[in-house]
Parts: C-alpha cells; sequence; structure tokens
C-alpha cells in the first residue's frame, strides 16, 4: 500500500508527524491512500485509539482526507506537500493553458509606482506604532466599493484574498464547523478549510453562482460560513446575476448568524456588474485582490465588512505579521491613482477571448462555459483522458480534479495566453479529444 516507505512512531503526534513528513517530502504522494488503522495498530504495537487520533490530527492539519469504510488517503493537494509536486513536465512544444495566470501583456510596469511608493516613504517612512493601514488607500478602496454598491464598513489589509478569506474564517469559525464552498470552485478554497479544521459542504455552481437549493441545503445542515465568488469564478467563469443574488439573500435572512465572504477577486477586468451577498447576514466580508489586475507578485487585498469581523482581523494580524508593507500600498495607490490599468480595455481583451473561445468550442459541438473572468469549463466524461488526450495534441489544460468535491468531472482553461490564431486550432483540438458532454450545471 505505501511502497518501501514504513510509518513509524508510538504516540498519536509522533505518528502524525511521521506521515505528514513523509508527505511533505514526497515519500508518500497526494491520494495515496493509507494502511488501516487497526492494520497500522498492529504493525506499530500501538492501541487502535492511537492510530485513531493521528489521523484524527492528519485531517484537522488538511494532510489526509477519510471517507468511512473507503478509509484514509493523502489529500489531493494536501497542506503539506510542495506544490512542484502537483505539477506535470510539459513536453516541449505545448501550449500551456493551465495556469490561472493573468496575461502579461496587460499588468502595468511597476517602475514609476515602486519609486512613487519609495519617495512617500523617505518623506514619511512607516515605523512601528504607527497606522497599519495608509488612509489614502483606504479611502480610494471604500469608494470603489461604495461605487459598487457595497455595504459600508472598515477597511482592512491582507496579502492577497486567501490570506483574507483565512482570516475572517478564523475570525469566526473553529475547528469542526462547516463551511459551504462552490462545487466546482477556486481549489485553494477547498484546501483551505480542511486544512483550519473546518468540513467542507459543497454547493453546486451554474452560470449565474451558486445553485440556491444547494445553498439551502447546506444551511440546513449547519453551515456556518458560506464563501461565494461574485464574479469570474475560477474555475467556471460563472457570475453571480442579480435574480440569483435576490434569492441568496432572501435565504440568508433566515440565518443572520452565518459569515459570508464575497470574493470579487477579479475586480478591474471584467466587464459584469457586481452582484455580491454582503450585508445579508450579520457577519460578512467582501475581499478584493491586486493580483489578477496589477500582478501576483503585488501581495496586497483589500477587504470590508461588519466592524466586528473587521475588528477581529486587524486584531489578529496586528498580533502576528503586523501590517502590510506601506511601500505596497503606496504603490498600489499610485496605480489607482494614475490609471495604470485601463480596465474597459482589460475586460474587454479578456471577454474577446473568452467569448471566441466559447463560440468555437460551441461551433464544434463541445458544450463549455464562462461568463466572465480569465477561464472557460469543459465538462467532461473521462478527465484524466481529456487531459492526457489534449497533452498528446500539444495543449495542457488543468484537470477539474484540482476543483471539484462532487461535482462532475471537467477541464479548466485559461484564455489569457491565447491570440487570435489559437482560438481554432484550440478548439479542434479539444473537439477531437472529446465526445460532447454536459449540461447548464456544474455537477
Amino acid at each position: 500500500m505505501l511502497g518501501a516507505y514504513r510509518i513509524t512512531g508510538r504516540g498519536a503526534s509522533g505518528i502524525a508527524a511521521d506521515i505528514e513528513g513523509a508527505v511533505g517530502a514526497g515519500a508518500l504522494r497526494p491520494g495515496q491512500a493509507l494502511p488501516p488503522l487497526r492494520e497500522l495498530a498492529r504493525e506499530l504495537d500501538v492501541n487502535p485509539n492511537t492510530v485513531a487520533a493521528a489521523y484524527r490530527l492528519l485531517r484537522d492539519r488538511g494532510v489526509i482526507e477519510t471517507a468511512g469504510r473507503r478509509g484514509s488517503r493523502v489529500r489531493t493537494r494536501p497542506a503539506t506537500a510542495p506544490r512542484d509536486a502537483l505539477r506535470i513536465d510539459l513536453p516541449p512544444g505545448t501550449r500551456d493553458v493551465s495556469t490561472g495566470n493573468p496575461d502579461t501583456a496587460l499588468l502595468p510596469p511597476l517602475a514609476e509606482a515602486l519609486a512613487a511608493a519609495a519617495a512617500h516613504h523617505a518623506a514619511a517612512p512607516a515605523l512601528y506604532g504607527g497606522p497599519v493601514t495608509d488612509a489614502e488607500l483606504a479611502a480610494a478602496a471604500r469608494a470603489a466599493f461604495d461605487a459598487d454598491g457595497v455595504p459600508a464598513g472598515p477597511i482592512g489589509l491582507a496579502s492577497g484574498s486567501l490570506d483574507a478569506m483565512e482570516r475572517v474564517l478564523t475570525a469566526h469559525l473553529r475547528p469542526g464547523d462547516a463551511v459551504a464552498v462552490e462545487d466546482p470552485g477556486w481549489g485553494s478554497v477547498h484546501d483551505l478549510a480542511p486544512a483550519l479544521g473546518l468540513r467542507v459542504v459543497p454547493v453546486g455552481v451554474d452560470d449565474e453562482g451558486p445553485m440556491a437549493e444547494d445553498v439551502a441545503g447546506a444551511l440546513e445542515v449547519g453551515a456556518r460560513a458560506l464563501v461565494v465568488t461574485d464574479r469570474g469564478q475560477n474555475p467556471t467563469g460563472a457570475a453571480l446575476s442579480a435574480a440569483r443574488a435576490a434569492r441568496l439573500r432572501d435565504l440568508l435572512a433566515d440565518h443572520p448568524s452565518v459569515l459570508v465572504i464575497d470574493d470579487d477577486h477579479v475586480h478591474g477586468l471584467t466587464s459584469l456588474p457586481l452582484h455580491c451577498l454582503s450585508g445579508a447576514t450579520d457577519h460578512w466580508a467582501l475581499v478584493r485582490s491586486t493580483a489578477k489586475a496589477y500582478g501576483p507578485d503585488l501581495r496586497l487585498a483589500v477587504y470590508t465588512g461588519d466592524a466586528v469581523t473587521v475588528d477581529r482581523v486587524r486584531g489578529r494580524h496586528r498580533l502576528g505579521a503586523g501590517w502590510v508593507s506601506h511601500l505596497l500600498q503606496r504603490a498600489v495607490l499610485h496605480l489607482w491613482r494614475t490609471g495604470a490599468v485601463d480596465t474597459e480595455a482589460t475586460a474587454r481583451s479578456y471577454d474577446l477571448r473568452r467569448d471566441a473561445l466559447l463560440a468555437a468550442l460551441a461551433e464544434r459541438g463541445v458544450v463549455a462555459h464562462g461568463r466572465s473572468g480569465m477561464n472557460v469549463w469543459v465538462p467532461v466524461s473521462d478527465e484524466t483522458g481529456a487531459v492526457a488526450g489534449l497533452l498528446q495534441r500539444g495543449w495542457a489544460v488543468a484537470p477539474g480534479a484540482r476543483f471539484r468535491a462532487r461535482s462532475a468531472p471537467g477541464l479548466r482553461i485559461t484564455v489569457s495566453p491565447l491570440g487570435a490564431d489559437d482560438i481554432a486550432p484550440l478548439a479542434d483540438a479539444v473537439a477531437k479529444t472529446l465526445r460532447p458532454s454536459g449540461s447548464g450545471r456544474y455537477a
């Protein structure tokens, strides 16, 4: 079962540490089955309860997953596994449309913004005990939220969307609590929740966002939080419609204690209006990252929320990292003020490529989805075969397993690297690899 690797340890902590170390070192691979707890207990000469406690520790840390009689196995993307271990070596000449990265040609140069930040620092350096959030940046962020109809609330900063989400979740939830997440949805959220000891409740998605009946079901079974992508959903491109948002807000009104997190990571590169769920319950947060519009290495996200949530997150942040670099804050403020990104042109560029690929696939009888953002989702019947078949034809796509819990198989294609001349060849490759399958619902 484990090949040449032998688990060691006596107590629960020692056994868990050995397995976690083996996963991190690559000796135990993602998806690999672990021995039944009684079998491992006999091998180690310990009580089965000791192994059960070790497996429970690993599950709470997001290293393994358990499925009742089907046993325990290393998670597909365990919290301790190096990301490089999960990548596929691409043959020379392969076009990579799997990464989810923005088009670097649309990202602004940073030299002027960083120079402006350095000049501000020279005149008024940020020191211990000073404000953690630049007042001008906060005012600009609040004005943008106001323009989109986001409820009033204080402003906070984090080092990217996922950092903000983690801090918001831990401000209200505890290990064992259930959180409703989109399925398919952002793989990092699917990984983060179990790493925090939270139970994932999958919620189906269609082109208009989370399915109302699935959200209702999640609330009925006790989900204490709901994470929703407002537009440009990864991997499907779904976007909350006004009607769907209204329906979900009605459902949430009967569950005022549920925490709601709106992810608006594609702000600045989508033409669709924002329809959010913020304010539908007592505790909420809406998060916007600079990564997609200004560059993934510009590690800054702004968020707003109810006063209690923002105060808890900012207070805990001060005890750890302290603050997000004021150099980054001033650089982002400069980019905003100077209009370094033509948001309309950027949105139009992604829309044209995405819509062109969708049209080309439809012409070839392939069902695909993508209302907004930079990704297209293609439902398939055989995910592994489709990925392999496209790789043989010179295209690397992202397997849907990275984004799914219970939903049906699919492929994610990122349109960022595509030029006009790439659309037809890619659509041809997909059509030749697949037999058309799928429906309007990604489940």
